[in-house]
């Protein structure tokens, strides 16, 4: 099984990048926002902030166009950051692209075992569509990743939501057999958090002992509690996640600052 270094003594701490959606071009915009400047911004962000990151994880969306020259441009921007990274991919996402990109590493590898902890990347995205789907396969990755490692804690990771985030554009974009996955979770007592993208803004509660988790974007943000399509003027930003050995979690979000910006609803969408 493919681990980081860390003891299991030790807390670990990771970083989620999330839904950067890069173009094949620098300049490329998404409602007028530049989203390989905005990554730039966030990742110095990272590095002023934690001086020392054990994994990067990267949640889906990494690219809008699913271009090569995009996963590229994301891992070049990443690079950084020095710390072993984990991508999963999102409805934006070309997955047979995103191998291309990282054939000649690790980045795709969905299990891995850092200090105390278990983290399982999943694919929840379907070709062709917006809302997302855990196939079978995926289904049966998690059953054996919980079971073969019932000593540790484990952290869940994929692209959407899997409960309601009181928005009502979102709800029919999530995930689609979202009982399939939690029903699987209530099964295994070790599972002690739920991390996603896709909903561009921060989410933080409980479902019974398992933390619900989602993050804002390194890009534009989503109006939480929107019935409609709105963009916040909000600042990109990060999650970092303290993984303690005892099972607990500390986390947070930051946002760049100072970064200004003004939405354009008529250029290319979401």
């Amino acid at each position: 099984m493919p681990s980081v270094s860390a003891l299991t003594d030790d807390s670990v701490l990771l970083v989620q990048l999330s839904d950067s959606h890069l173009f094949a071009e620098a300049d490329g915009a998404l409602l007028g926002m530049n989203t390989a400047d905005s990554l730039q911004r966030v990742i110095e962000l990272v590095l002023a902030q934690q001086p020392q990151i054990d994994l990067m994880l990267a949640t889906g969306d990494l690219s809008q166009d699913g271009s090569l020259e995009s996963y590229q441009r994301f891992r070049q921007l990443t690079r950084q950051i020095p710390a072993p990274g984990r991508w999963l991919p999102g409805n934006h996402d070309e997955p047979q692209v995103m191998q291309q990109a990282t054939d000649d590493s690790e980045l795709l590898q969905p299990v891995v075992d850092i200090g105390n902890w278990r983290i399982t990347l999943l694919d929840s995205a379907v070709p062709g569509s917006v809302p997302g789907y855990l196939q079978d396969d995926q289904l049966q990755l998690l059953t054996r990743s919980l079971s073969e490692a019932p000593q540790r804690h484990h952290l869940i990771c994929l692209h959407h939501h899997p409960v309601s985030i009181d928005c009502a554009w979102m709800e029919p974009i999530g995930l689609r057999n979202a009982e399939a996955l939690l029903a699987l979770i209530d099964g295994f007592p070790q599972v002690r958090a739920v991390l996603w993208g896709h909903v561009h803004q921060e989410i933080d509660r409980l479902r019974g002992d398992v933390r619900l988790l989602a993050s804002p974007s390194t890009c534009i943000q989503f109006e939480p509690g929107s019935d409609d399509f709105k963009v916040q003027e909000q600042a990109p930003g990060y999650r970092w996640l303290r993984l303690l050995a005892d099972g607990r979690l500390e986390t947070g979000v930051q946002r760049v600052e100072g970064y200004a910006f003004t939405i354009d609803y008529g250029s290319n969408g979401y």
